[in-house]
């Protein structure tokens, strides 16, 4: 696309605004917001994916915002253009206040007017400790702005988030906060929009094109069957820790029906994973070494995309206690190798009959 210029010598700056690739609240079920998170790793197969799209597009300058997972996704961009990224803090998700890394199941549970508003009334929705929509959008327009007058007659990368993005096109487009939760759907993950900014205000050309999901090498890495979301904020599973007599009852009753022998290996924490206010499945976790004895989900449960969220627990608790690896045993050709295989855990040799498995969940320190 050739850049134009308007009278006064004015030239206009293409600006490609992109959303993260999936992170691992997205996949977890939990409220990101400005809490950090790694991508999966099919955000970053979306990522290989965004690459090849871009591959033969003239990008001046990629800018980001701070957070990881969208410093992350700009290395598609970086790295086969050999540019710099400018790290923009203004263009962050907005911060959640008290949601922030709570499971979107805890928050639907303890909030769900307040949820329902976050979705579908920007203009309405507050929380202790938040950003209000209103102030997001503010802060974000002002930065994609200042970054246009700083490169006029560019074409530029933007990396933001869902939400913020959201916002954005929304207002460029005449919508209200009222109105935008109606009116100005959320892009998939990757999704690209482009602006044009004229030297005075910007422009929406066209938004949340996801072609590049849709190439036969991306698709070759989807995996069938996968449980789909209905909507972006759809809740999951919601925890609680378990203690005493009753942990060891369930845990011994999980672990028989999960084909385990013997007895329960000991750990420091077992959590509850609830659907609603039913007991949907347990995790048997030592935080310290990032070692799971067993994540189990009721079969009744199961194919619903709420396995993976007690990896999310997982991955939460090791973290706090700088851990930078998830492992796991599993008998060979059991189902616990194939949830252990699907959530990206590798075989790490044998021992006793059972294969070691592993997966790293630490941030990649170039990035």
């Amino acid at each position: 696309m050739e850049n134009q210029s308007f009278p006064g010598g004015t030239a206009m700056t293409t600006i490609y605004l992109i959303r993260h690739a999936e992170a691992e609240g997205n996949l977890y079920r939990i409220a990101q917001g400005q809490h950090e998170s790694s991508l999966t790793d099919r955000g970053w197969r979306q990522v290989r994916a965004l690459e090849r799209r871009f591959a033969d597009i003239r990008i001046d300058a990629v800018y980001a915002s701070d957070l990881y997972r969208t410093r992350a996704t700009a290395t598609a961009i970086c790295r086969s253009h050999g540019l710099p990224l400018h790290r923009c803090p203004g263009l962050r998700e907005i911060c959640v206040g008290d949601w922030e890394g709570r499971t979107w199941g805890d928050i639907a549970r303890a909030a769900p007017e307040a949820m329902a508003d976050f979705g579908s009334r920007m203009d309405r929705w507050s929380i202790p400790g938040a950003e209000t929509p209103a102030e997001v959008l503010a802060r974000v327009k002002a930065a994609v702005e200042d970054i246009a007058r700083a490169n006029p007659g560019k074409t530029l990368a933007l990396f933001s988030h869902g939400y913020a993005i959201r916002l954005l096109l929304a207002n460029l487009q005449g919508i209200s906060l009222r109105d935008t939760g109606e009116k100005s759907p959320t892009g998939d993950n990757t999704a690209v929009s482009l602006l044009e900014w004229d030297g005075e205000a910007l422009r929406v050309v066209w938004q949340n094109d996801n072609r590049h999901l849709k190439d036969p090498e991306y698709l070759a890495g989807e995996k069938p069957g996968r449980a789909k979301r209905a909507f972006a904020l759809e809740p999951g599973l919601w925890f609680r820790p378990l203690e005493g007599p009753e942990a060891a009852e369930r845990l011994a009753a999980a672990w028989a029906e999960a084909g385990e022998h013997g007895p329960v290996p000991s750990a420091s924490l077992t959590l509850e994973g609830l659907l609603n206010e039913e007991p949907a499945g347990l995790l048997h976790l030592a935080p310290e070494t990032g070692r799971i004895h067993l994540a189990y989900i009721r079969p009744d449960c199961r194919r619903r995309g709420l396995g993976v969220q007690l990896l999310g627990q997982a991955v939460q608790y090791t973290r706090a206690q700088g851990g930078e690896t998830l492992s796991a045993a599993a008998a060979p050709g059991t189902p616990g190798e194939a949830y252990l295989r699907d959530c990206g855990f590798a075989p790490q040799g044998e021992a006793e009959g059972r294969r070691l498995w592993q997966k790293p969940i630490g941030f990649d320190p170039s990035i």
